[in-house]
Parts: C-alpha cells; structure tokens; sequence
C-alpha cells in the first residue's frame, strides 16, 4: 500500500517536515558521491547493535555508537528506501508537527528515531548487520497520527499483480494494517533474525509505540 496524499490539510507551514526531507535527500547525494568507501561510512554512521551491546556491556565510551543513533536516521541503501520514507513523511509529517509545533515536533522526531533503533538493538543484539533510514523515527509520525486523527481519509495506492486500484481508506484502516504487516514481520524475522531480509521491522515497532506514547506528552494544548 503506497500512501500519495491524505484529506486532512494543516494550519501551518510544516518548515520541519520539508528540513528533515532536504536533509535525507542531501546526505543520501552525499553517500552517492563516497564509492568504494560508502560501506565503511555506512559501518561507522549506521548503527551496528552489536557495537552498541559491547559498548554498554563494557560500560566503555564509545562515542560513535551512541551517535550513530542520530546520523542513521539520516542515512538510506538506495532510492526506493529513500524515496519510499520521504513519501510516508511528507503525507503524514505535516499533521503531526502542526500539533506539537516545529520544535517539539523536531524532538519528538529524534526520539522516536532513537527509541525505534534501541528496539531493534534490544531485538537482535548480537547484528553486526548496520541499520540506516528514517523509517523508525517515521513510524513515530504514523503512531502519533493514527490516534490523532483515526478518520482522516489516505488516498491509496495498492498494486495487484500488474494492475493498480486507487482508494481512500481511512487513517485507522490504513495505518492499522501498515503496523500489524510490521509485527507479523518481525515475529517471523526472530525464527531467521530479527534483520532478515535487511529490514528492521522491530525499529517500526519500536518507533510507532513511541510516537503513540509520546503524543500525549508533546501535543500542544490549544
């Protein structure tokens, strides 16, 4: 199910939501410009869990691996990742950061990052596979939205085979699926490891519960 637009318009300008799309789109064209390099960049800006679990079992300082829970949120392996995130953010990012205003809204996005990538750390401690995207923090966005705004009506897209269907589902519906297509995922991916197929499922988890938990704490009283 792909996401192009929702009914339900903001009352202000999301500045926040299009800085945070300009900057993936920027680092990405970064990546693209390192080559042969790029898997080291990715390998030392991604985060890796078990860099993290040694990092906290040893008590040691690693720097990196703490920070690698911030620049991974703005890293991706390739256009569809990047392209397909951005989307999510675009559709959905505005609503929510019309309700906690732009600061909040830029914390509330970080720490739903964070949140979604100790997840998937707790998830699979012992990957040595690195983990990059937005998704987690996004899938914050979604947890926040679906509680906020159950209603709003998504225009769809759903692929069949070679056909596609255009439909308005509702935000609950919509949302409802997307997070139940997560959990079924990342049950199955603990039978194979929890970053089967190169997608961390459990940072969406993660992510989305921390959005719905933090909404309460960051919305704006109007």
């Amino acid at each position: 199910m792909i996401p192009l637009r929702d009914t339900n318009p903001s009352r202000s300008r999301p500045f926040v939501t299009y800085m945070l799309i300009g900057l993936n789109a920027a680092a990405f064209l970064f990546e693209l410009s390192l080559g042969a390099s790029l898997p080291e960049f990715i390998l030392n800006f991604g985060v890796v869990p078990h860099r993290v679990s040694a990092a906290l079992d040893s008590a040691g300082v690693d720097a990196g691996a703490y920070l690698s829970f911030l620049t991974s949120m703005f890293l991706h392996g390739g256009w569809m990742h990047l392209l397909g995130n951005m989307l999510f953010l675009y559709v959905f990012g505005d609503n929510i950061e019309d309700q906690f205003g732009h600061g909040r809204f830029l914390f509330f996005y970080a720490f739903a990052g964070a949140a979604a990538a100790g997840t998937q750390v707790l998830a699979d401690p012992s990957s040595a596979v690195p983990m990059v995207g937005a998704s987690g923090a996004i899938a914050g966005v979604l947890g926040a939205y679906v509680i906020l705004f159950p209603r709003a009506r998504v225009l769809t897209l759903i692929p069949i085979f070679v056909f596609f269907q255009l439909l308005e589902l509702p935000a609950y519906l919509f949302l409802g699926l997307w997070f139940l297509m997560q959990i079924a995922s990342g049950v199955l991916s603990l039978q194979i490891g929890a970053d089967a197929g190169g997608v961390a499922w459990w940072a969406h988890i993660g992510g989305f519960v921390a959005g719905a938990a933090l909404l309460p704490v960051l919305r704006r009283r109007r």
